[in-house]
């Protein structure tokens, strides 16, 4: 809204006007001022939600090696995420840019169905909150309007990268000049790294490009929903999810903003894309958003986020990277995700092959796996084998944390490198 208060402004001189023209302006000031609105309003959210007794039940100092006491904390901290992104944006961004919108319907999207889950846990008291298909249909759902819109939206364009070589002379790497639809997504470390999904499907003939648009939609309601269900899986310590989702907030950032600038992308060989420096904008409120967040969520936790965050975020994430055309990249950048994931699947595969022959039998003593890391052999269920058992040193929840985030940086270092490594 003040972008278009400014933007008018600017034709009586007004001073400063021209300033909210910049997308480093605004991203700058969307970033502080998320981080404000997080850190003040989830003070007094805080308070609110204790008064009321909001609070998720927890684990307490009997099941804890540590004797770390969790409960009566406040859950629904989500909230606080949600709003801090929702108006930066808001005020700060083009609300006319498809992918603007699009990230704001995300936001809203999954922040209600987290915050739905949440209600029936804690106002219901049912402990499985919100069940399961329901939460399945909720992101098959998101995943298909993000990728029919962007399908169907005129303002969805790339301009290819190509490369000429002149005899006696290094290659030049220009653009081309027509804005183009596309079904070209980032391979990682690979020269020519544009798979183009319609040649998947070439069998097609002359409806290979149709069938490349249904083949990038089914990818995309695959990936909303495995990056979400991975960021749910990975909150729960205090400060991992907020952690480890602004460090890869960042990350998508710099991505983002190479891919807007035409420069950037001839110099790093990647496909430019018009109008999604937008997204720069709405990460820097996420990553404020987050970063705030952590005032009260780091070790020990003021306030838990709550599906109402742990959903928000990593749909967020998901949809971002299919936006800039790097979804291909997401199993490195959201590699804790990934292994969340995993180790839940492997571990209930594992127990029910066991079951099947009358074995109680786990290849984790817990999931997901950060809980492995904190649980003993003596708090896993009696007459319980367990495949992996190591480590023997039990480990606190804040060094868990730190060793993610740590692990979350070098993957986002090594996403960032992709982009000269091929």
């Amino acid at each position: 809204m003040l972008y278009y208060l400014f933007k008018w402004l600017e034709a009586f001189n007004f001073p400063g006007a021209r300033m909210f023209g910049y997308t480093s302006f605004r991203s700058l000031i969307a970033i502080i001022l998320a981080l404000l609105i997080s850190s003040i309003f989830g003070e007094y959210f805080i308070q609110l939600l204790k008064r009321h007794q909001i609070t998720e039940t927890q684990r307490d100092a009997k099941t804890d090696p540590f004797g770390v006491t969790k409960q009566g904390v406040p859950s629904m901290g989500g909230v606080i995420i949600v709003f801090a992104i929702l108006i930066p944006c808001l005020l700060l961004g083009r609300l006319d840019n498809v992918y603007m919108v699009l990230m704001l319907i995300t936001t809203v999207w999954l922040g209600a169905l987290g915050f739905a889950d949440d209600y029936i846990k804690i106002f219901k008291r049912d402990k499985e909150g919100l069940h399961g298909k329901f939460k399945i249909i909720g992101q098959v759902g998101l995943g298909l309007i993000v990728g029919l819109v962007l399908y169907l939206s005129p303002q969805v364009v790339i301009r290819e990268n190509m490369e000429y070589k002149q005899p006696g002379q290094e290659k030049v790497v220009i653009h081309a000049a027509k804005e183009i639809k596309a079904t070209q997504t980032t391979i990682p470390f690979f020269k020519n790294n544009n798979l183009d999904y319609a040649d998947l499907v070439g069998f097609l003939g002359d409806h290979a490009q149709t069938g490349g648009w249904i083949l990038f939609v089914l990818i995309t309601i695959f990936v909303v929903t495995a990056v979400s269900n991975g960021a749910n899986l990975n909150d729960g310590m205090d400060g991992m999810a907020a952690g480890n989702s602004a460090i890869i907030g960042v990350t998508l950032g710099i991505l983002a903003y190479v891919s807007s600038h035409i420069e950037f992308a001839t110099y790093l060989n990647i496909m430019y894309i018009p109008g999604s420096e937008e997204l720069v904008i709405f990460i820097c409120a996420f990553v404020g958003a987050l970063i705030g967040f952590l005032w009260y969520n780091a070790y020990p936790a003021q306030v838990f986020m709550g599906d109402t965050g742990s959903l928000t975020i990593g749909g967020i994430i998901a949809v971002i990277a299919i936006i800039i055309h790097k979804e291909l990249l997401v199993p490195i950048l959201c590699g804790v995700f990934l292994v969340e994931n995993l180790s839940v699947i492997m571990q209930r595969v594992y127990y029910k092959a066991g079951k099947k022959k009358g074995l109680k039998q786990r290849m984790f003593k817990r999931t997901p796996i950060h809980d492995h890391f904190r649980t003993s052999m003596s708090q896993v269920e009696a007459g319980s084998t367990v495949k992996f058992k190591k480590p023997d040193q039990l480990y606190h929840e804040a060094k868990i944390t730190v060793r993610f985030w740590i692990v979350t940086i070098v993957l986002a270092a090594i996403t960032i490198i992709t982009l000269k490594i091929r």
